[in-house]
């Protein structure tokens, strides 16, 4: 067995024991404390880069930057996600006791979903060398959007997956309990919280059409995308608990995220006459988060202070 075999086999038994565990550990539905998700974030940041040092190991030191640029790639971008996601459940009235299992399984289907694309990307990439310009534009369109298209409207009664739903089975008006379907008068009813996961999956395929393309300008190895992508989207639902009482403080993200894919879908544009060093984007993207999430920190106590000494005059 080669190096690489060695690298999938511990990948596919480690991602085996956490999501077993993980649906062990949250068989009832309660809500989850600040401590448990400060908790599970450290764990599968220290499990995140315990697998990059076994890459190192086997690998070498190229897949081992590609591997870490990729994770914080992926963990950057997912922090845009959990707008949306408060979006959603704000939308359907999803009480943070049943939260936790909505990202749950939303997650699980973005492991299948991601690996199909990644796969699907890779093989377009290799037959079409082109592609990388086409994802180079749409990294580009899409960071203008993001930075200047105003605030984001979710509007599930527009899903594809929501209208199938709604035409397949009647669907109860209130959420009573954690599931997703229930019997009623002899007939199956899918409830809101099956509605709020059907619109949690459709919109982890619209993230992924960025930042799936946005790792391959660092490595076209299928490995290094899909396992640096699986271990920033497996600590997602802890990150969203985190983070999600304390969204309003990082006003000027959106904008360092939307700079991030600028830079990437730039890299691709200019990868056939100009190689930019994955060591060099690693530093570039670190440094425009730390400035992003720097200058949300300073301006918004500015002007937090400036409105209090308008209020005292």
């Amino acid at each position: 067995m080669d190096n690489r075999n060695i690298l999938w086999l511990a990948f596919a038994l480690l991602m085996g024991v956490m999501i077993t565990l993980d649906l062990r550990l949250s068989r009832k539905s309660r809500e989850i404390t600040v401590r448990d998700s400060l908790t599970w974030t450290m764990v599968w940041f220290v499990l995140a880069m315990l697998f990059n040092a076994g890459v190192y190991h086997y690998l070498g030191r190229r897949q081992a930057v590609e591997f870490f640029t990729g994770y914080v790639i992926e963990k950057s971008l997912s922090v845009d996600n959990l707008f949306v996601f408060i979006m959603i459940f704000s939308y359907f009235r999803v009480e943070r006791l049943y939260q936790p299992k909505i990202l749950k399984w939303g997650i699980i289907g973005a492991l299948v979903m991601r690996g199909l694309f990644i796969f699907l990307g890779v093989e377009l990439l290799n037959v079409f060398s082109w592609m990388m310009y086409l994802f180079g534009v749409i990294l580009m369109i899409t960071a203008v959007k993001m930075a200047f298209g105003g605030e984001d409207k979710i509007e599930p009664e527009k899903n594809l997956l929501v209208r199938a739903a709604r035409r397949l089975y009647p669907v109860v008006p209130h959420i009573r309990n954690d599931r997703f379907f229930i019997m009623k008068a002899g007939i199956r009813h899918a409830t809101p919280l099956f509605l709020t996961l059907l619109v949690v999956e459709s919109s982890d395929v619209i993230f992924a059409v960025d930042s799936i393309p946005a790792i391959f300008a660092v490595t076209r190895d299928p490995f290094i995308v899909y396992s640096s992508n699986v271990f920033a989207i497996m600590g997602l639902r802890a990150l969203f608990f985190l983070l999600s009482g304390a969204m309003g403080l990082f006003d000027y993200l959106k904008f360092g995220i939307a700079l991030i894919l600028a830079y990437v879908g730039f890299k691709m544009l200019v990868a056939d006459f100009w190689h930019i060093p994955t060591y060099v984007s690693l530093g570039v993207i670190l440094g425009i988060l730390a400035i992003s999430v720097f200058m949300s920190m300073t301006l918004k106590k500015k002007v937090k202070k400036v409105k209090k000494v308008k209020g005292e005059a």
